[in-house]
């Protein structure tokens, strides 16, 4: 009985540990960085700075000739507060089919079911809950086509 027990007890654990939630991180890089070290980061990938259109109080906007999408990195002091990548998509198909991609790859990265409030053919949203933070991947196709992810990690209590 006392092995069944213990037999119990290890599964128990194994389970649980199998059940911890992926911190949250933008592209390998983790949001608890401070402002600076996190755009270093993004300019060693080949971003760069759009001054004219980042608000050095509050925002920062980086943008790379090598990607079809600009990142805003909203900031309080030196925490990041959250970051958001905006796709540079032509048509509302291929948002649509953007919006899939990254909503079934973050299904699959997370291994976890998103939680989608809308989902209509031009206007769909799924969120993401990491456990210490929130990935939302919207899509908004009313004039022009509007993809967006945003990571948002949750306030410590």
């Amino acid at each position: 009985m006392k092995k069944l027990f213990l037999a119990l007890l290890a599964v128990t654990a194994l389970w649980a540990c199998e059940k911890a939630t992926t911190p949250i991180n933008y592209r390998g890089l983790a949001l608890t960085l401070p402002v600076n070290q996190f755009v270093d980061s993004m300019i060693a990938r080949g971003f760069a700075v759009d001054s004219a259109a980042s608000d050095s109080g509050s925002t920062i906007v980086l943008a790379s000739p090598a990607e079809h999408y600009r990142v805003l990195a909203a900031f309080k002091g030196e925490k990041l507060m959250a970051i958001q990548e905006t796709y540079n998509l032509s048509t509302n198909d291929s948002t649509r089919e953007m919006w899939q991609e990254l909503r079934d790859g973050l299904e699959k990265e997370l291994n976890a079911w998103p939680d989608c409030p809308v989902l209509k053919e031009d206007h769909k949203e799924a969120n993401f809950d990491t456990g210490d933070g929130l990935i939302s991947v919207l899509l908004e196709n009313t004039y022009t086509p509007t993809l967006t992810v945003r990571y948002t990690p949750k306030a410590k209590q």
